[in-house]
Order: structure tokens, then sequence, then C-alpha cells
């Protein structure tokens, strides 16, 4: 047995174990988003249910042991959650994967709501925990890359050769490659990252300065290729695809309305679904769909045929007469074989057909895709095109939702304005399309370290809105200025220059104002901070209540 290393360190202070502790809690958090992640994309099963609760009692104790209170307290309402019925029968009920689904999203951010640290000691974002390779010819680019990355919280280690990469390939796999087609010599990048793709394949960004052909990129798809870069090397875009790829956000399970007039059969249907993960509620009286269709907001409904008092065609054309679901998939399930019969449900508003009894794969196969085309096509219609956040509309219409849900639930809210600085000397100095990047990488900035049930949207041009619900001011402020701070730091690159952006923020804390006067306050606020020299956070302040929050500036 070899020798022990003495310990020449010095010991840790109270501020690096709480550091060093936090992170063992963050590392069983980013395990049980994998395991959540796992279990939705197959079939749920005993065993993925009973990794699922291990991995939770595991986090109990870690956060527990180091004083990780919010994570505790999270992991502890999962562990009820995941009961011992649950586990034997290999699912959960709607309720439970509803619950279950809330409590992860609040895990997953849960490290951007420590009041107990200072602003530089927040504890790390939910990021992978294995680092991304780089395999780029161009030394300064791929250090240039590591060093951005670094800002959105990843760890990048870059190589100079393929004995190199592959030595390390031994040691540890990555969570993601980013290769140039080129690295090593002509077409050896590409040849090379098929060599060590095994059965579970890792992803890959490649880059080709100059193949561009059906075949190069033909091979780099079967390579394990996701995402395909020529001509030119465009890093924000290439950060943009890694934080996609990687993030560990976990989705939110798909939301399917049964109507079927048999308990039974609507039983056995939903009994089927949440063994997928996915939420049901059945409908057993057709009457009372259009109140369960507002309050349950589906992504897809199963509708039987033939039901009491009317039809599943009659109920399509009355649906399709509310313009908000004329895109709502539905699907018929019916035990109806003459074809003429299903082409004419289709046509009456109809997206498919299936036919009783169906095969539980095949029910789960055909669900989730239309459930996934549906949620693609809703985020084209609230999304901006740009930046993948909330258009104008939909900000205000997610801010009027919140302050009815704080004031219902006597919860703290606050709305901030974002609006980046001097942006038209950006554009007039770099061009429209540099001026397009810097909007994307703010927007980047904000998606990754804000939490999901922040609404965050793209208020126009180069001004952006955040909802911040559940979410006290001092809080609000410590996370907008990391998000100054950082984003001031991130370089921006053209072919020629780089240069450094900012923005200025201003916000408005939830009182007795409502939407029209909340985006008043918030915009005076930001007007204050770039009157007071920009790149820096206002709060608004009602000189009228002497109890109000004075104004606060960051520089």
């Amino acid at each position: 047995m070899s020798p022990s290393k003495p310990n020449d360190s010095k010991p840790r202070s109270g501020r690096e174990l709480k550091r060093f502790f936090a992170k063992r809690v963050i590392d069983q958090v980013r395990h049980l988003m994998e395991l959540w992640r796992l279990a939705n994309e197959e079939s749920w099963s005993y065993q993925r249910l009973l990794e699922l609760k291990q991995t939770n009692e595991k986090l109990i104790r870690y956060a527990n042991r180091f004083e990780e209170h919010s994570h505790a307290e999270l992991a502890e309402q999962i562990d009820q959650l995941l009961d011992h019925k649950g586990l034997r029968s290999g699912s959960l009920s709607s309720e439970k994967l509803e619950k279950l689904s809330e409590y992860l999203q609040l895990l997953s951010q849960a490290a951007l709501r420590r009041s107990d640290l200072k602003q530089n000691e927040m504890s790390q974002l939910i990021t992978p925990k294995k680092p991304i390779y780089i395999l780029l010819n161009d030394r300064d680019v791929a250090l240039k890359l590591t060093r951005q990355l670094q800002f959105f919280g990843f760890r990048a280690v870059t190589f100079q050769t393929q004995s190199e990469f592959l030595n390390n390939m031994q040691k540890r796999h990555p969570t993601i490659i980013v290769a140039n087609v080129h690295f090593g010599g002509h077409l050896s990048g590409l040849s090379l990252i098929g060599s060590i793709q095994q059965e579970d394949p890792i992803p890959v960004i490649f880059y080709s300065p100059d193949l561009d052909d059906l075949e190069t990129r033909l091979t780099a798809a079967r390579y394990g290729g996701l995402h395909f870069h020529s001509k030119q090397f465009e890093m924000s875009l290439v950060i943009e695809e890694i934080e996609a790829i990687t993030n560990l956000i976990p989705p939110e399970p798909y939301r399917v309305l049964v109507v079927e007039d048999s308990k039974s059969q609507s039983y056995c249907i939903e009994n089927m679904l949440n063994t997928a993960g996915i939420i049901t509620k059945a409908v057993n009286n057709p009457l009372l769909l259009l109140e369960h269709l507002e309050s349950f907001q589906p992504e897809i409904i199963l509708m039987d045929m033939y039901m009491p008092g009317c039809d599943g065609t009659e109920l399509a054309k009355v649906i399709r007469q509310e313009q908000k679901y004329v895109r709502l998939p539905i699907v018929f399930l019916s035990s109806e074989e003459d074809l003429n019969i299903q082409l004419n449900a289709m046509s009456e508003g109809g997206d498919d057909f299936l036919t009783k009894p169906i095969k539980p794969a095949h029910l789960r196969t055909t669900i989730r895709a239309k459930a996934q085309r549906t949620r693609a096509l809703v985020s084209l219609m609230i999304r901006d095109s740009l930046t993948g956040l909330l258009n104008h509309t939909s900000i205000l219409s997610a801010l009027e939702q919140e302050i009815v849900k704080a004031r219902k639930n006597g919860t703290s809210m606050c709305f901030v304005m974002v609006d980046i600085d001097h942006f038209k000397n950006i554009n007039d100095s770099y061009g429209h399309p540099v001026g397009d990047k810097v909007i994307k990488s703010l927007s980047l900035f904000l998606k990754q370290r804000l939490r999901k049930s922040d609404a965050t949207g793209r208020y126009g041009g180069e001004e952006f809105a955040v909802v911040m619900n559940n979410t006290e001011l001092d809080d609000c402020v410590r996370i907008f200025e990391d998000i100054r701070v950082r984003f001031s730091q991130f370089t921006h690159t053209t072919e020629n220059t780089e240069f450094n952006a900012t923005f200025s923020c201003g916000i408005a804390l939830l009182n007795n104002n409502n939407t029209d006067t909340l985006t008043i306050e918030a915009d005076e606020a930001l007007y204050e901070a770039k009157r007071n020299g920009r790149n820096q956070i206002c709060v608004h302040t009602n000189k009228k209540d002497p109890t109000a929050p004075k104004a606060v500036t960051k520089h």
C-alpha cells in the first residue's frame, strides 16, 4: 500500500468550507435532474422511481449536513411524493407528477435565492459536472471560447493534439465536444470523433472552415453532430447551442385532457400516460369540456368518438370555434374501424385517429410527438424570434397573471426593466448583425441565471423585462447585480475587434400598483439609472410613502 500523502494544505476557512459543501449539494441536485430527464424520455418503472428516491434521500442527507436548508426542504417534499405505493406501481399519479415537476423546478434554481450569502459567494448554477472538450486548430479561438464559457458556469478543456485528447477520453468523458473537422489534419477531426463514439454517443458541435457539402454534414451527423458551423466560427452562437444542449433545468411534463365517458377506460388511459411522466385529466361528462379546457390548459386532447349527449366530431367543431384552441391537437381514440368514418372525423377538426385496443407504447409515442409539436408552435407564437424570450404582448400578459398570484398568495414580486447602454453606438460602430449578437448574449445570461418561473421577455429593441415572482427586493437587486457584472465582463467579438457592453436596470416592487403603474415605475427607475451614468441598477421609490424602499444604485 502506498503511503498516504501529507496534508500540507492550510485549513479551510468557514467561507471556503461553506462553498465546498454547497458544491456537494449542487452535484447531488444535478444527478437528480438527470434522472428526472431520463425518466421523462423513457417509460417509468419501479427501478427508475427507486433510483430517483434513493438519489433524493442522499440529497436530503447532504443538504441537512451542510445546512443547505432550502434544498433540504424541497428534497423532503419530493420524498413525500415518492412513496412506496407509487414505487410498487411503477408510476405516479398526475397530481404527484405535477407537484414533483414543480418542486424540481424550484430545486434547480434554489441557488439563485440565497439571501444568506454575499453577492460573490452565491452558489453555483446547476451546470453539467463534466467538462466541455474543445478541439480547435486555432489556439487563440479555443482559449477565448474557454474564457467566455466560464461566464456561464461551464468548465472547458482545450487540446492541441489528438493523442492528448484520446488520453483524456480514457480518464473522463466530456458532456459535449466542440471540434474542427480538420483537427490534426484534413478531415482528421471528423475521423477522430467517429472513432470515439460508442453506444452512448457524446453530443458534438462541428466547425468546418472550408467544407460545407452534404457528405461532410451527413458524416458529422452520424458521428453525433447536433450542430454544424461552416466558414465562420460564431462564438456567441456556439455558446448558446452548448447552453441549450446541456440545460439541466427539468422540462415540464406534457398535459393531456382525456375525454372519455367510461371511467374505467379513462383510468386505463391515464395510467398508460402516467407511466410516461405525462400529466392527465379525465373528463367523463363531455358537456363539461370547455370549463376543463380553461382550467387545465392541455397541450393535447385525447377524445372518444361516441359518448352520451354528443359525439367526438361535434365536440371538435365546438372546440375549433374558439380561436385560442384552433391549433390544439385533437386525437380520436375509438374502436371505430370504418375508414370513411375515421377520415370524416379528421375532416371535422381531428388531427389523428387511433383505433382501440391500442398498445401503450404506441399511445405514448403518438401523444408525445403531438404534444411536442404543439409546444413548439405555441413557443413560436409567444416568443421573440431573435432571443427566444417572451415577446412584448406575452411578457405583459405574464405580468398581469403574476400580480394576481402574488396578491392571492401574499408573496413579494418585482418587475425589472433592462436596457443595453449605448446600443445605437454598437450598431453604428459594428453593424446591426453584431448588435443582434449582443442582444442574444444578454438574453442568454437572463435565461441561464433566472428561474424558469421568472417570466423573461424582450420588451422591444434592446430592452428586456423580467417578472420575478416570490422574490424579495434585496434578492432581486442581488441577482441582477450579479448578471450586470458578469455581462459587463463578457467580451463580444467581431472579425476585426473585441468590445464589452453594459446595461442599465430599473426595478419596481409590487405594492398597491397595477400592471400599468408597475411598468411605469420600473421604466422611471431605468431612466434614473441612465441619467446617473448607466451600467447600474436603480430601484423605484414612492416619495409619498415613507416606508417605501429607497433608491439603490450599483456601480
